[in-house]
Formats: C-alpha cells, sequence, structure tokens
C-alpha cells in the first residue's frame, strides 16, 4: 500500500507547543521515520520537542530548500513508493504556504499519493483574522523588492489594487528590514489606507493592531528581528 504525504504544521517560534499545535500532530510525528524539511536540525528539535522520546537518531531527513533542484524531488517521496509515510515540515507555519513544500505537494498530486495536511497555527491567517480587514476578499504577496525605489512602487501598486478590487494585501519583509518597511508605508499611502501590524503571532508579546496610515505616526512599535505581517486595505 502506498503511503501517505504529511503536513505538519509548526510553532511560531512558542515552544509551549500545545497552545498552538494540537496532539494529533505529537501523535503522528512520532511514528513517522521519513522526514522532508527546510531544515534538519531545527526540524530535529522542533520533532524532540513534540515527543522527547522520539527514536530520531533511525529517521532520515531529506533538505527541501531554495538550493534544492526540482530533480531530486522523486527521490524525496521514494519511501511512499514503499509503504512509508512522510511528513514535511517547514522553518515556521503550515508546509506549503510561502514554503518550498508546495513543489513536494504538487509532485505528490501528479503521482497519485495522497496529501494530508494537519492543523496548526498560519501567521498570514491569524493576522487577517485580527485585523478587522476583509476577509472575503485577500491577498498575500509575500516579500516586496529590496530596494528601496522598487519597494515604494509596489506599496503604492498594492494600495491602488487594494482600493480597486477592494482586497486586502497581505506582504512580509525580512525581520531586520521591517522598521524600514513600515517607514515606507506611512510615508506614501494614504493617510486613510488602512494599515495592521500583526507581529510575533501567538508569542506572549504578540502584537496586533489596526489604524489608518497617518494615525500611525509616530505610534509604530519596534518591529527590528520580530516576525511580522503586514495588511493594507484602501
Amino acid at each position: 500500500m502506498q503511503g501517505k504525504l504529511f503536513l505538519i504544521p509548526t510553532h511560531l517560534g512558542n515552544p509551549d507547543h500545545p497552545l498552538t499545535i494540537p496532539s494529533e500532530v505529537a501523535t503522528l510525528t512520532g511514528r513517522l521515520r521519513y522526514f522532508i524539511v527546510e531544515n534538519i536540525r531545527t526540524a530535529r528539535r522542533y520533532l524532540r520537542l513534540l515527543d522527547p522520546q522520539m527514536d530520531i537518531d533511525h529517521s532520515t531527513f531529506f533538505t527541501l530548500d531554495k538550493h534544492t533542484g526540482p530533480r531530486e524531488y522523486s527521490s524525496f517521496l521514494q519511501p511512499l513508493a514503499d509503504g512509508h509515510d512522510i511528513g514535511i515540515i517547514s522553518e515556521a507555519g503550515c508546509p506549503g504556504i510561502a514554503d518550498p513544500g508546495a513543489a513536494i505537494v504538487k509532485l505528490a498530486h501528479q503521482k497519485g499519493i495522497k496529501v494530508v495536511p494537519m492543523t496548526g497555527p498560519s501567521s498570514i491567517l491569524l493576522a487577517l483574522m485580527g485585523s478587522g480587514m476583509n476577509g472575503q476578499n485577500f491577498a498575500f504577496n509575500g516579500y516586496l523588492p529590496i530596494d528601496k525605489h522598487d519597494r515604494i512602487k509596489s506599496i503604492k501598486h498594492l494600495e491602488s489594487r487594494s482600493i480597486k478590487e477592494k482586497q486586502t494585501q497581505l506582504f512580509i519583509e525580512a525581520p531586520y528590514r521591517n522598521n524600514a518597511l513600515v517607514k515606507d508605508i506611512i510615508g506614501n499611502c494614504h493617510p486613510n489606507t488602512l494599515l495592521c501590524i500583526a507581529c510575533n503571532l501567538t508569542l506572549p508579546d504578540e502584537f496586533i493592531e489596526t489604524r489608518s496610515v497617518s494615525s500611525w505616526k509616530g505610534k509604530v512599535p519596534d518591529l527590528h528581528k520580530k516576525p511580522t505581517i503586514f495588511l493594507i486595505q484602501g
């Protein structure tokens, strides 16, 4: 019998995993022996957190990151043909969402492999839920350009799209560039455009607040090196 591909969620930085990770996830990972992960070291640490008694040394890990080539994908799925289940673990949140695991999931569907997504925290959805913005029509845009000129151009485009389509626009930035990004948003969006900043979701110092761009001036918290989702709605 062919194995199944399980999409295993991870916590968003809060080590008190029972708050965000269902017990069924720990039960599942304890019996799996094959994993496709972004980072082996952090994946092993996470599995130990879920089940301290897990025999990790007899588990096999395949690395899936930006350096992994498509030719390697099929070899990662070979244990499925032998009847073994496999788990995908991303660095944070849900595999396949803003995550390279989507490529493996796509291949699994092409090969007729059963894909099983498991419940866990998604910073994108948590931010949208807490923003008060349009949850019927929204778009996640990933990272904006690094170049300042291109970044400002992208911010203005997303704001225009939000107004035209009545669509909430979500995006992220490398944590050490958060402060620069929010400064560009405030400096280039219409004063009445809504901006939600959702920072350190699920952590004890979680911060979610929605204000007009004009009312954010002088009131933005320090976001340096803190995982943050930005949402705008014109």
